[in-house]
């Protein structure tokens, strides 16, 4: 489930990738296959008048939003375990739901009840919901993508989850035997799937972090291999490498210090994320990131999932390749939710940096303007005397001086991960246990939602004393 979030909103007309219901309908599941078939996929709002668009709210929220989980999980074919998002959101004090429909890639999508049939199978055409008709919903079925993860065995069946289970336990999540089935891990016959393969305590996938001295690939001076594990194990450390590879520095200017890091950390954090989860796994080749003096790129196999145009790319479309994965790694908080990791990203870098080939996508950071290279140079020369003097790594900083630093960032409300990158700390638990449990046990930061503290959505702010009031 979603906690609430706020929103500053204004209701854009009901056409082709939006829908507003006063309340869940009976035909709600034929709008859900529309969008799933639709290549933009799309959004329900429930809580707001389709007619006059005036906001209704929804009564017992939280019961409403698990029907609808529900429904759209046992009323439509194939599965669409990590095609939906759920979210409460909250307009001028009212609170209604948002459902977000990424475009799935094994289309057509139909009615259980009704089979893959035209009286089953939906396409978004303008504002309303088609009946497919037989010769597109063939067209359809033919180009299905025939390998995913979930149909594909796996190539061991003595696979153990304990790490898995760590990070669900973690979050207070259950995880069992009957978990393993609703994550879409065993097959129809209980043999583990690819999906399980990739999540179990051990495997034969490694992502590769390879740093080359220069700007080519001719000096190689490190090569790493992150893997053979859990995926979300392996996700984690490739970042934390990232974290300390991404340094920050600063520039003391006449006026003022400045801070800058070599690449946009969570632009980095959301490109390595995406390229885990929709990589094609088919072929058996695992991403690769590469560091190189004044670049970081990561590749992915497999291009543009089917179906999805560089357009509605760049439009922040979903399109989830592997909808097991994007599932846990939902659940795990690596993913917040549909679309929003390339938001991130081109809100700091513009379409540039991506480079699309017919079986890999590449995603190229240049290193920020003024940033020291190791034989001392920057990328502006200009530049080079003021910043090698005053050269920094936030991450010599005590546990004392982060506290104070988190202290004065949180005098709004932020998040654990905004907190946790601000200062630089690349392990999870040791933030936890070194800085925000003592803040909060000293009272100096409370939480936002305090009913709730283990919502993905909690927030922390500074306590004012009464100098600062």
């Amino acid at each position: 489930m979603k906690d609430v979030t706020t929103m500053a909103f204004q209701l854009p007309e009901e056409r082709n990738r939006i829908e507003y219901k006063a309340q869940v309908p009976s035909d709600f599941e034929e709008t859900v296959v529309a969008f799933l078939n639709y290549s933009e996929g799309g959004e329900i709002f429930v809580g707001i008048d389709d007619k006059s668009k005036t906001i209704v709210g929804v009564k017992s929220i939280d019961l409403v939003q698990r029907q609808i989980t529900d429904r759209i999980k046992n009323n439509i074919q194939p599965h669409t375990l990590g095609l939906f998002d759920i979210l409460i959101e909250k307009i001028d004090d009212t609170e209604i739901i948002k459902v977000v429909v990424s475009s799935g890639i094994e289309k057509p999508y139909y009615l259980r009840k009704k089979g893959m049939s035209p009286e089953g199978c939906f396409i978004r055409v303008g504002s309303s919901n088609q009946h497919m008709t037989k010769e597109r919903i063939e067209a359809m079925y033919a180009g299905r993508i025939p390998l995913c993860l979930s149909n594909t065995r796996s190539p061991r069946q003595n696979l153990t989850f304990k790490q898995l289970e760590i990070y669900y336990s973690d979050r207070e999540l259950k995880f069992n035997d009957e978990f393993l089935v609703s994550l879409d891990l065993v097959d129809d016959d209980g043999r583990f799937n690819y999906a399980a393969y990739l999540l179990a305590d051990k495997n034969g996938v490694s992502i590769k972090v390879a740093k080359y001295a220069g700007t080519t690939k001719v000096d190689l001076v490190e090569n790493e291999e992150y893997g053979y594990r859990c995926l979300i194990t392996a996700t984690n450390r490739v970042l934390e490498k990232l974290r300390v590879e991404n340094k920050t520095f600063a520039k003391v200017t006449a006026e003022k210090r400045l801070e800058r890091q070599m690449v946009g950390e969570l632009a980095l954090k959301e490109a390595v994320i995406n390229a885990i989860v929709h990589n094609d796994y088919s072929r058996e080749v695992p991403p690769v990131v590469e560091i190189f003096s004044d670049r970081i790129t990561i590749t992915s196999y497999g291009g543009l999932p089917q179906g999805l145009s560089r357009e509605n790319f760049f439009r922040c479309r979903s399109m989830p390749r592997n909808r097991e994965l994007m599932r846990v790694f939902k659940d795990v908080d690596l993913v917040e939710q549909l679309g929003s990791g390339m938001s991130r990203i081109m809100e700091v870098y513009d379409q540039s940096i991506f480079t699309f080939e017919d079986n890999f996508l590449i995603v190229t950071f240049p290193f920020a303007d003024g940033f020291m290279l190791p034989h001392g140079t920057t990328t502006h020369d200009s530049t080079h005397d003021s910043t090698h003097d005053s050269t920094h790594d936030s991450t010599h900083d005590t546990a004392h001086d982060k506290i104070n630093k988190v202290l004065d960032f949180c005098s709004i409300p932020r998040t654990r991960e905004e907190m946790q990158q601000f200062v630089g700390i690349a392990t999870r638990e040791y933030f936890r246990k070194a800085i925000l449990k003592p803040l909060l046990d000293s009272e100096q930061l409370i939480m936002t939602m305090p009913d709730k503290p283990k919502s993905r959505h909690q927030k922390y702010v500074k306590i004012k004393n009464d100098e600062e009031k």
